[in-house]
């Protein structure tokens, strides 16, 4: 899920905006295809206990290009309102859930429009806050509130659930780049008095680029030979730092502590 994320930062710092175009770029990526807005009608919402339709989003082509354009406008024009960041992060949000301008991959996009919009806004300098977890972990709330909003237009009870989510993120990911950090302090610790000889910075921040490594990672990143890399993972498996996982013809090492620090989230 990172790449979207990335490849939306990447444009959006390009032009300072968020606009129809880089949404439909993050979806594409997101889904593998370039398939953009939906153009069949028959799309609708249902309750997945019950299989009962509970809201139907537009079906024209033509009105949800209309609809998203002016999204668009209302993204990136502050002059059009004087509402707080958060607040529009809000209500930007459930315009685009309601837009439901794609056959699949709205939720997944519609966050990170989310995150995108606050990087935009200079609340985040990077989009690290993870608001999926907290949808998530709410799914009957946030589609009990979408549709309730969407039938009163009281925003109220929305606005709130959305802001109690960046407060609860927000403490999740501070207490989390914490926990990485003292886990990367254990690891430099750890490889500098068992293994003084292999110890660099870069290849503790190999370890902690994403929660596996591969010898090529190794080899690319800290421009040594196959040969050394390979052996760099191995004594690193060895002293328990690294777990190797096999899978078809790659091998795979795994930081297990942080591994499990992630996916605590």
């Amino acid at each position: 899920m990172l790449r979207p994320y990335v490849r939306g930062l990447t444009s959006f710092k390009k032009t300072g905006l968020l606009t129809e175009r880089q949404i439909l770029e993050i979806h594409a990526t997101i889904e593998g295809n370039k398939a953009g807005f939906r153009k069949l009608p028959g799309t609708n919402i249902k309750n997945d206990a019950t299989g009962e339709v509970v809201y139907t989003p537009p079906q024209s082509y033509e009105e949800i290009k209309t609809l998203m354009a002016n999204l668009g406008k209302f993204i990136n024009d502050d002059r059009l309102c004087d509402w707080d960041s958060l607040t529009k992060m809000a209500v930007i949000h459930h315009q685009f859930e309601s837009i439901h301008p794609f056959y699949d991959g709205n939720g997944r996009t519609g966050r990170i429009v989310n995150v995108l919009y606050l990087v935009k806004q200079n609340l985040l300098k990077t989009p690290v806050l993870y608001l999926s977890r907290y949808i998530n972990q709410t799914k009957t709330q946030y589609y009990e509130l979408l549709q309730f909003t969407g039938k009163t237009r009281d925003w109220e009870p929305w606005i709130i659930y959305m802001l109690e989510g960046v407060e609860k993120t927000s403490l999740q990911t501070v207490e989390l780049i914490a926990g990485i950090k003292r886990l990367m302090l254990s690891h430099k610790n750890s490889i500098r008095n068992e293994l003084p000889k292999v110890y660099s910075q870069d290849l503790l921040n190999n370890l902690f680029r994403h929660p596996y490594t591969k010898i090529d990672f190794v080899q690319n990143e800290l421009r040594v030979s196959r040969v050394t890399a390979k052996k760099y993972l191995e004594e690193l498996v060895r002293i328990g730092l690294l777990e190797k996982l096999k899978k078809g013809r790659d091998n795979y090492y795994i930081n297990v502590a942080l591994y499990n620090l992630l996916a605590g989230l």
